[in-house]
């Protein structure tokens, strides 16, 4: 054991910020139905919690606490943080700030600097902020190195909004699933409480090793089993959102299953090993690729893979239209079928999808537009009209709303130009913005008839 932590303490605790998120104090910003006693709760206190066909129901989501247009009592939140760079830009947690309406942060219990929101990744629970004050603040670097399970590490937060709070620890694992995605997440024994959320893990370099964002816990504080995202996930998914506000993962639009012993068998595997493909989503690249269900996903561009979440894993760092070659088991043979990768949904899109709604797709948010690919008709029936992109959703309030469009009809050209993917009609919206219009010309295929559609572009 080292003598003392107190010189490495001295090092990088001025980095260590604390972060106050105020959430409310405006109309309709905290929204949602949930349960009594939950923060984002619409229903008045001492309500209680009605059946989804109670006829009060719509009532409370109109006027209640948390109701759009509703003005809501500001509520704080506190976590922690760390600089990265001398400019102030500050690593946290997602859930940290999240819904927040101002966010602050300060060094060392020192006086509070407003911090602007840069973007946030919620499949990783991260977020990156920027201080607004200008001058050159103390900072930190991520690690580049894995830090082997028995080596010291401390953690410095703010639990329980004391602030800045130094606790040491060691590498308990590494690899831990707590069912939050696809991503690995590494085990640490340093006191982690409530408010630690977002604050670093450093080593014994004073390097950030990982980002604290969960504790294992029957009775709400720390008993030893805390979870961080390891530093290499962290600076991947940071250096995406400095540079362009959110993460862009691949999007194969498959539902996976693990293949255990029993499903080898059955199949005629010889190793319990890949990911067994349970459904092909609609309008997915999977599916225009000819992926089917049934078929056993065993390798992505000669790399093998273990189980389904190794496969979540390895799309999800690709990029969106790279190629993913899929070696396939399917009727006791091994093929190739490469599949142009989409990009990933958010979110919310992604539940609709689990919930047998829509095709998710590419958010259009100048448009007020949801897109997906297209899946053409194959066989005699099939036409060039076939082609084009798939309209998966439209808000209610934009002007594409207005025009009659709707969810099924296919984009068939942005500006007289032939489109084939969502990622073609932000770039028909991209050359209109250059040229300085305030509209797209669309044509739009509505079951059997073509009719061009002026659209305008959402400001801001």
């Amino acid at each position: 054991m080292p003598p003392s932590f107190a010189d490495l303490v001295e090092r990088v605790k001025p980095s260590v910020v604390s972060i106050f998120a105020t959430t409310g104090g405006g109309a309709g910003k905290v929204a949602g139905l949930g349960k009594r006693g939950d923060r984002s709760s619409p229903l008045p206190e001492g309500i209680p919690d009605l059946p989804d066909d109670h006829p009060l129901n719509e009532f409370f989501k109109r006027f209640g606490k948390g109701a759009p247009g509703i003005p809501q009592p500001k509520q704080m939140a506190q976590g922690s943080g760390f600089i990265i760079s001398d400019d102030g830009y500050v690593v946290t947690n997602n859930h940290v700030i999240d819904g927040a309406t101002k966010i602050e942060v300060s060094i060392d219990d020192q006086n509070k600097m407003e911090a602007e929101l840069i973007g946030t990744d919620q499949r990783t629970d991260l977020a990156l902020l920027k201080i607004k004050e200008k001058k050159s603040f103390p900072s930190v670097k991520f690690s580049d190195k894995l830090p082997r399970v028995g080596d010291w590490v401390i953690a410095v937060g703010n639990p329980f909004g004391l602030g800045g709070t130094v606790t040491a620890g060691i590498v308990s694992a590494h690899g831990r699933d707590i069912n939050s995605g696809p991503y690995d997440y590494m085990q640490i024994d340093a006191a982690v409480n409530r408010g630690n959320s977002g604050g670093p893990t450093f080593d014994m370099n004073g390097e950030v090793v990982g980002v604290n964002t969960a504790i294992y816990s029957p009775t709400g504080g720390s008993v030893g089993i805390a979870f961080a995202v390891p530093a290499k996930t962290a600076v991947e998914v940071i250096a995406q959102l400095k540079s362009k506000g959110s993460v862009s993962r691949g999007w194969l639009g498959v539902r996976i299953e693990a293949i255990d012993k029993d499903k080898a068998d059955a199949l005629g595997l010889k190793d319990a090993k890949g990911a067994l493909v349970a459904k092909v989503e609609a309008g997915s690249p999977a599916l225009t690729a000819g992926v089917k269900e049934g078929d056993a996903i065993l390798a992505v561009n000669n790399d093998p893979i273990n189980d389904s979440r190794d496969l979540a894993r390895k799309i999800g760092e690709m990029t969106p239209n790279a190629t993913a070659n899929l070696k396939i088991y399917r009727d006791g043979k091994e093929q190739v079928v490469p599949v142009k990768l989409g990009t990933l949904p958010g979110a919310k899109e992604l539940a609709k999808m689990e919930q047998g709604g829509k095709p998710a797709g590419t958010d259009t948010t100048e448009l007020g537009l949801t897109l997906a690919p297209n899946t053409p008709k194959k066989g005699a029936n099939a036409n060039a009209d076939d082609a084009g992109v798939l309209i998966t959703g439209v808000e209610p309030d934009s002007d594409a709303a207005d025009k009659g469009l709707r969810e099924g009809d296919v984009i068939l050209k942005v500006n007289n130009k032939d489109v084939k993917t969502p990622e073609d009609v932000q770039k028909g919206i991209k050359d209109i913005k250059t040229l300085g219009r305030g509209a797209v010309m669309l044509q739009i295929k509505t079951g059997d008839q073509v009719r061009m559609v002026p659209v305008k572009l959402k400001k801001g």
